[in-house]
């Protein structure tokens, strides 16, 4: 079995939720307290035992390879001023991994996005990281329960976990077969059902470990009504093909393309800072007495 080593993060999106400040900032480089999006995405890769990893942009994305890239100027004046806190946060994101780009041309869904980094991948299993999703597991990152969920299966596994019946038409949503401990045998894929109408309350969130053949099945695939490709429908013909399992993991998530999961987020990663969190709790009780 090869190990999983390459992942592929798409990031083309308009981010049109939150326009307007993403009007002119992508959504993946919005800081939670004083880190983009992405970088937690990275740094979750990372972490996973990831060394290579392709980002998908678009268009007006420029910022986020920068942000990855050795920005000379600034750690020359970081340097001389001996600001050397500051200096190691700037070098440990260049030195994090292995980061490539590529251009989606059009913005035509997520199995397009995924559909563009087939070359990279070169036949080998990978992970597919959305950056919509945060979670927060300081002992086992998501992708690394993940990674061991494919190397216990052998088969492409999807991340996901149980949301209220409220809230099951915001996702797609498994129909799950045989059910064994955390793993769950995908039946059917069934993207943002109706309300009362979804076949579980098992969410498929933004994390994938999937195997090559994906990319053959993504060119199988017939357009939605808005025209885009779908990587869940390819996945939906993988479990109905060669099998997929869903991993519930473990840990706090965050639905960061939601401006109150966003929001969510940055007061709770606020809260395990230690140079904010004093000032912050103080904030948060005087606040709650006034609401």
């Amino acid at each position: 079995m090869k190990k999983i080593r390459k992942a592929v993060i798409p990031a083309a999106g308009f981010g049109t939720r939150f326009l307007p400040a993403t009007k002119a900032i992508p959504k993946e480089m919005l800081p939670i307290v004083d880190t983009p999006t992405l970088q937690y995405v990275v740094e979750e890769a990372v972490k996973s035992g990831i060394t290579e990893i392709l980002i998908i942009i678009g268009k007006n994305k420029k910022c986020i390879e920068d942000h990855f890239d050795k920005a000379v100027e600034l750690e020359q004046i970081l340097e001389r001023e001996h600001k050397d806190a500051y200096l190691k946060v700037v070098r440990d994101i260049t030195d994090m991994a292995h980061i490539h780009y590529v251009r989606q041309k059009e913005m035509n869904g997520s199995g397009s996005a995924v559909l563009e980094a087939e070359a990279f991948i070169s036949g080998e299993p990978f992970a597919v990281m959305y950056g919509d999703d945060i979670v927060y597991n300081p002992e086992k990152p998501c992708l690394k329960q993940l990674i061991d969920a494919y190397e216990t299966t052998g088969k492409s596994v999807i991340a996901c976990q149980e949301v209220p019946d409220s809230e099951t038409s915001k996702y797609g949503i498994v129909r799950p077969g045989q059910v064994k401990g955390r793993y769950a045998e995908v039946l059917e894929l069934v993207e943002k059902p109706k309300p009362g109408t979804a076949p579980s309350n098992l969410a498929n969130i933004g994390r994938y470990v999937l195997t090559p053949d994906i990319f053959d099945l993504i060119r199988k695939c017939k357009p939605a009504p808005n025209g885009e490709i779908y990587l869940t429908d390819a996945i939906e013909m993988m479990a109905k093909s060669t099998g997929v399992y869903a991993y519930a993991l473990e840990g706090r998530r965050y639905d960061v393309g939601d401006k109150l999961g966003f929001i969510q987020a940055t007061i709770e990663y606020a809260l395990r800072d230690h140079t904010l969190c004093d000032g912050l709790k103080r904030y948060i009780k005087d606040l709650a007495k006034e609401i």
